[in-house]
């Protein structure tokens, strides 16, 4: 552990920034909240009354000028993820940015060359790295269970057909935007982290709700086609009236294991619970997926309970290996090279479903 801990500042108050970043940085004792940057605060959401004790800057020019300051996290809209990471880089200081990275893989290589010039860390939020179904998946995959795998399902399926109370941003066409950028990067890095880069990639990108003004797309089908012969395909809906939504269907020749119902950590951290918490990432047996098992020419289905939570296994880890890296213990917990290769994976799909064809992975 550092002689002191290190002092974090976040740019950006929204639900991100409550949510998935002050909870986990509170439970990281090599971690302090020293400031945060909210540009127009409003009587219902003022950062300064619910944290009287540290610095509200009102600029990021103000924040990165902070000597005090050691890592910043940014947590705005993705479109001003580059502007708000390079000017922390180019300050000295090391940056954790939001999930999308950053709207385009020329952006995101420009980042990791001036991380790497001026000689600080660079990583990206990929939360669901540390979902405990995906960590019991990739167990599933890594033990051979499943056999030689065919095809892998991945799925954020909501039932919002209509744009009312979504955020505005979004709503609307900008850089980074749609439900490839906001949910989609989840579901791809978790198909890189498992398979690498696939070889080909097929999507359909579009909209699936009546009121969209905005013509913004809110849904996509991507299949990624690797060179073994398995498809990975990435399913983010809007229109999904069903009681479960699914979220991982995997088959191999061995077996297969099918889950309904998404990780736990999010609707924990929404109630305020955090990591360490009685019961924070551990599922009820209701959510638990069925694992099914070919024994002497025979199939048998069971349930398979998700991976339990531990200090490594749950969304803290993030904050916690980040930590580490500064001391110089470790790599940081997602590189930056990986989640630039996920935008290059976005831009693929949507250069495919532009052009309706299917198109190669460079």
């Amino acid at each position: 552990m550092a002689s002191k801990p290190y002092n974090v500042g976040i740019i950006g108050y929204g639900a991100a920034a409550k949510v998935f970043h002050i909870p986990l940085i509170d439970v990281v004792p090599e971690l302090n909240l020293y400031a945060i940057v909210q540009r127009n605060p409003t009587p219902e959401n003022d950062a300064s009354k619910v944290h009287p004790k540290i610095k509200i800057y009102r600029a990021a020019e103000e924040l990165v000028k902070d000597d005090a300051v050691d890592m910043v996290v940014v947590t705005t809209t993705p479109a001003a993820h580059f502007e708000l990471a390079m000017l922390a880089l180019e300050n000295g200081k090391h940056v954790l940015v939001e999930k999308p990275f950053v709207p385009t893989s020329d952006e995101a290589e420009s980042l990791i060359a001036l991380a790497e010039k001026h000689h600080r860390l660079l990583s990206v939020y990929q939360n669901r790295r540390w979902d405990q179904d995906f960590l019991a998946i990739q167990h599933l995959i890594n033990s051979n269970t499943l056999g030689r795998l065919v095809e892998f399902e991945s799925h954020f399926d909501r039932f919002k057909p209509s744009i009312a109370g979504s955020k505005p941003w979004k709503t609307r066409i900008e850089l980074g935007g749609g439900a490839i950028y906001d949910l989609g990067t989840h579901l791809f890095d978790q198909i890189y982290v498992l398979f690498g880069l696939p070889q080909k990639i097929t999507a359909f990108l579009g909209s699936q709700r009546a009121d969209n003004p905005g013509k913004y797309d809110d849904a996509c089908t991507v299949l990624m086609h690797y060179k073994d012969g398995m498809i990975a395909t990435v399913k983010v809906a809007v229109v999904s009236p069903e009681i479960s939504q699914l979220r991982f269907w995997v088959r191999g020749d061995k077996g297969s294991f099918k889950k309904y119902h998404e990780d736990c950590q999010e609707a924990h951290l929404t109630a305020g619970l955090k990591p360490g918490s009685p019961n924070f990432g551990i599922e009820p047996p209701s959510h638990h997926g069925i694992l099914t098992t070919l024994t002497n020419g025979t199939l048998t289905a069971n349930p398979h309970p998700t991976t339990q939570p531990t200090k490594s296994t749950t969304y803290k880890a993030i904050y916690s290996q980040f930590a580490h890296a500064m001391a110089g213990n470790g790599d940081v917990p997602v590189r930056a090279t990986d989640a630039a290769a996920v935008i290059r994976l976005v831009e693929a799909a949507k250069r495919s479903s532009e052009e309706e064809r299917t198109v190669l992975v460079e």
